[in-house]
């Protein structure tokens, strides 16, 4: 039976990660591009963990093959099919185990060889946790500007002509805001993040720069790592500058507009704003932002959170960089983006 390092895995152009845990499992955190072929349901698996501590292994083992032996056939069917698409099916559990290595030797029984990795995902998890602070690029490009200035977007645009961009947000499954995930999944956890952020340095492995959102070290349910804070508070600083006008249209398009006929977005943003209503100290800003909330005057809203709870609370994060801040005007997002391109393209030492 083969069987490949991570390494291996990573360099090989047309391999499919197959992963035989259960979809409990997979669904939690699992090797980017890999599909769900699983051994067990997730009822399965706990019903087996139970077997083995209350009867012991041989018992769990006895129950686990009389749970696989129907299934056998379909799960070597879908590997099959990859197989003959033109894909290297590579099959991997927890941490190389048992399940990797009995789907691996059904499939050698079926007459298909097919490598297992080594370490299952957690020798993936390893292998990508101890390469990540060595993939990041020397320099770093830090966006800076206060909520609504429309960073993420310039950021999508500075990707679309090519350069080299990290959206930590879009990693993260959050927005970075106490509004972060309004309509998105609940957010990415920790393992996911990791998987994803190794995923990205290595799309831009041969740049010198990258280009992030200043943000803080946690995202939603993620924390950064400590490497790329580094070189995000000794990088080249660009603050994106717009109109409170401008700002609340924006954020009224992205956080509002979409979900306004939604049943659960008035009670989300009621439930959001108690929150940030603990941390106001003006007792009339409370009760305008309580009124304005409840006639559902959302731009309104937006203007009063900009100037009194989100406006105050940036200034002081200026301090942690030591580089000096070059400031751009975004109230034209095509024009930023241009305007930014052509900033990276005077600095000669961010284009070798």
């Amino acid at each position: 039976m083969k069987e490949i390092t991570v390494d291996q895995l990573l360099q090989l152009n047309n391999a499919v990660p197959v992963d035989v845990r259960s979809p409990g499992e997979y669904k939690e955190f699992r090797i980017p591009g890999a599909v769900n072929i699983p051994l067990f349901t997730d009822e399965e698996r706990a019903m087996i963990g139970t077997i083995y501590k209350q009867e012991g292994s041989d018992v769990a083992k006895w129950r686990a093959m009389e749970i696989v032996s129907p299934k056998i056939p379909s799960m070597l069917g879908q590997i099959r099919e990859l197989h003959e698409n033109g894909h290297l099916p590579v099959i991997y559990c927890w941490r190389g185990g048992m399940r990797s290595k009995a789907v691996a030797t059904f499939m050698a029984f079926a007459g298909i060889s097919l490598p297992r990795l080594i370490g299952g995902y957690r020798g993936y998890r390893q292998y990508i946790l101890e390469k990540i602070p060595t993939m990041l690029p020397d320099k770093a490009i830090t966006l800076h500007g206060m909520t609504g200035v429309g960073k993420t977007d310039i950021l999508k645009g500075l990707r679309e002509q090519g350069l080299p961009v990290i959206d930590l947000e879009g990693l993260a499954g959050h927005r970075g805001s106490i509004f972060g995930t309004f309509g998105l999944f609940p957010g990415n956890n920790q393992k996911t993040f990791d998987s994803l952020l190794f995923q990205s340095l290595s799309e831009i492995k041969d740049s010198s720069f990258f280009l992030i959102e200043a943000e803080s070290k946690r995202i939603g349910k993620v924390v950064l790592p400590d490497e790329l804070l580094i070189r995000k508070q000794q990088g080249m600083n660009l603050n994106l500058q717009a109109s409170i006008p401008s700002r609340v249209e924006r954020i009224y398009q992205d956080y509002v507009k979409p979900y306004l006929e939604e049943g659960w977005f008035y009670e989300k943003v009621i439930e959001r704003l108690a929150f940030i209503k603990k941390r106001l100290k003006n007792r009339e800003i409370i009760e305008l932002l309580d009124e304005e909330a409840t006639a559902q005057n959302y731009k309104s809203v937006i203007k009063i959170l900009l100037e009194d709870y989100y406006d105050p609370r940036y200034t002081h994060k200026h301090m942690e960089y030591k580089e000096p801040f070059l400031h751009i005007d975004a109230e034209n997002t095509h024009d930023a983006i241009k305007e930014i391109m052509k900033v990276i393209a005077s600095k000669e030492a961010f284009s070798k």
